[in-house]
């Protein structure tokens, strides 16, 4: 029976407050009112936070963001890049936040989560996202 198991890795939640918090620090040393989103392999909402004058649709839209990351396992700027070039039927995939600043999160090669930010101009959330997955990392 357990040839036909596999064993994974998964997101603590040590972890994930890790990731936070770095994130949240980035956001705050440059003024960002953002929210960050932090969901596990599934796509599951782990951790979320919406820093003090975060619009209100951004709490939404970073979730979307990190649980389209965890499930296509790419940033989700390569999404938006494709649809941009014109494969615009991706966007009739359920629940797709293809707009940049949502990355995977991963352990070697497996995808324990992804991580999403909305609030400032895209590439500034993907940094914000960045040194939240380079936490885990250090």
């Amino acid at each position: 029976m357990a040839k036909h198991l596999k064993s994974t890795k998964r997101l603590t939640q040590a972890g994930a407050k890790a990731i936070m918090a770095a994130a949240e620090k980035k956001a705050k040393d440059n003024k960002w009112n953002v929210s960050i989103a932090i969901v596990d392999a599934g796509g599951s909402l782990v951790h979320l936070t919406r820093i003090d004058g975060a619009g209100a649709a951004t709490a939404l839209t970073a979730y979307g963001k990190a649980r389209t990351a965890a499930r296509f396992g790419r940033p989700t700027k390569v999404l938006e890049d494709i649809i941009t070039g014109g494969r615009s039927a991706l966007l009739t995939i359920p629940e797709i936040v293809p707009l940049e600043g949502g990355l995977p999160i991963t352990a070697g090669n497996a995808i324990v989560g992804g991580i999403g930010v909305s609030g400032v101009a895209s590439g500034d959330d993907a940094r914000i996202a960045q040194a939240g997955v380079d936490a885990l990392k250090g």
